[in-house]
């Protein structure tokens, strides 16, 4: 055996980051209309900044497992890139978008009809529930327009076109706070909408985002070859189903550890408005820096799947343990900022002396897990390159749902416990997910020669 040295994983990592830098741009405006959404909603008040960390955890566990189906388009047009068959790379981006369309819509008939009943079934402090029910009821109609995005987007990734997904998520987070300014404010004759604002601001931006990346692939040059949009026609079960087959796993997998988060973030809503805000400020930076390691992550499922497709399975293997690094060392340079200046983070999303005192000892507990969050999710990458999904799928439900959230529930709900014990469930749920997913990896990586 070959050992790799510093030259190829140096070649890896340069590769890595040119795809995945502007999906970190993407990803981090993802981020800052979250933060935003968190930071202007705190402006209005506890409650509405409660509403929207329980109603964004609503939607966002419905969002997240679409995402997931829809993320299958990424490796499996990569695998087609590399071998060179580009007919197939417009038949499975129209058969995400007609994907797309499906659970936009089921989710938004979710959403309008099933959130008042579910978020009281959940016992969510009635405090703030009126509020959180119209914020989810807004921001559904969002649903049909973000997926179609996202079935475009991970067909540029999947050929290795990220600048535009850039570029349009920056424009989509100037849409989204311009909106917000906008409709939760009332200002230029608009009704103040509060909470219920912020989400009709989100639901827009949503179709801006889907309409800008849209018209880019129709009048550019580098996609008439692969004819996305030329050739719309009836639905090709093969290819609706492979997306499916591949999909569903890689959706349980990601909504295991996005459920886990959006599960607690509902627990927690159970314990006052103070809790439940200060909840939101950790989780709300926690998930910003998150977003880095999420699109080096994407970069590697996409660089992965590409040399495994031209037949380049020992570059494969060192790319995907270079995205494992690069992922893993990020987040240790996050977690050494939380612990230096988590006061100053804190003093940026609320000035209530209770809820900035709970919120920093819930950032030292996220300081803890970090390091493990950005080497579950760089492996779980390299895995959905050589799709393997079935595995890291049963891995994460052992580790979220069997380890983590029971953790979670007894200290949240039975003793009532103050709320970094809840959190103790991440750190327990993160840091198996981070040693069984690296298992995996190096023992499929290896096999596949």
């Amino acid at each position: 055996m070959i050992r790799p040295d510093s030259t190829e994983y140096k070649t890896q990592a340069k590769a890595l980051l040119r795809l995945g830098g502007p999906l970190i741009v993407n990803n981090l405006a993802v981020a800052g209309m979250h933060f935003a959404d968190a930071v202007m909603a705190g402006s209005l008040g506890a409650r509405e900044l409660a509403a929207v960390a329980v109603g964004g955890s609503f939607w966002f566990l419905g969002f997240t497992l679409c995402l997931g189906i829809l993320m299958a388009v990424s490796p499996i047009v990569s695998r087609h890139f590399g071998a060179g068959d580009y007919n197939l790379i417009g038949r499975y981006t129209r058969q995400g978008i007609y994907l797309a369309v499906l659970m936009g819509v089921a989710l938004l008939l979710i959403g309008r009809f099933a959130a008042a009943p579910l978020l009281a079934r959940f016992g969510i402090d009635p405090e703030f529930r009126e509020l959180t029910v119209g914020y989810v009821g807004a921001i559904m109609y969002g649903a049909p327009g973000i997926f179609i995005f996202l079935a475009l987007r991970f067909t540029m990734e999947g050929i290795g076109r990220t600048r535009p997904i850039m570029f349009t998520s920056m424009f989509s987070l100037s849409c989204n706070v311009f909106l917000n300014y906008v409709l939760m404010f009332g200002h230029f004759g608009a009704p103040a909408l509060g909470v219920e604002g912020c989400g009709y601001a989100s639901a827009i931006t949503m179709w801006l985002v889907m309409l800008a990346l849209a018209g880019h692939i129709i009048l550019s040059r580098h996609y008439r070859k692969f004819h996305i949009f030329s050739r719309f026609g009836s639905l090709r079960l093969s290819a609706f189903k492979e997306i499916i087959y591949l999909g569903v796993p890689i959706a349980i997998t990601i909504t295991a550890e996005a459920g886990l988060f959006s599960a607690v973030s509902i627990l927690i809503g159970t314990r006052g408005t103070e809790i439940t805000a200060a909840h939101q400020i950790a989780i709300n930076f926690s998930s910003t820096t998150f977003m880095v390691p999420l699109a080096l992550s994407g970069a590697t499922t996409v660089l992965v799947g590409q040399l495994i497709g031209a037949g380049k399975h020992r570059e494969a293997r060192i790319c995907g343990s270079t995205g494992i690094l690069l992922c893993a060392g990020f987040m240790t340079m996050s977690a050494a900022f939380l612990l230096v200046f988590r006061d100053a983070v804190v003093g940026l999303y609320s000035s209530d002396a209770t809820v900035a005192g709970i919120a920093i000892s819930l950032l030292l507990m996220a300081a803890i897990f970090q390091i493990a969050d950005g080497v579950q999710i760089g492996a779980a990458g390299a895995l959905r390159g050589y799709k393997d999904t079935g595995v890291p799928m049963a891995i994460n439900i052992v580790a979220f749902w069997v380890l983590a959230f029971p953790l979670a529930y007894l200290a949240a709900i039975t003793y009532q416990a103050p709320p970094n014990y809840i959190w103790a469930g991440f750190v327990v749920g993160l840091g198996s997910a981070a040693m069984l997913l690296t298992w995996r990896f190096r023992r499929l990586s290896r096999a596949a020669r």
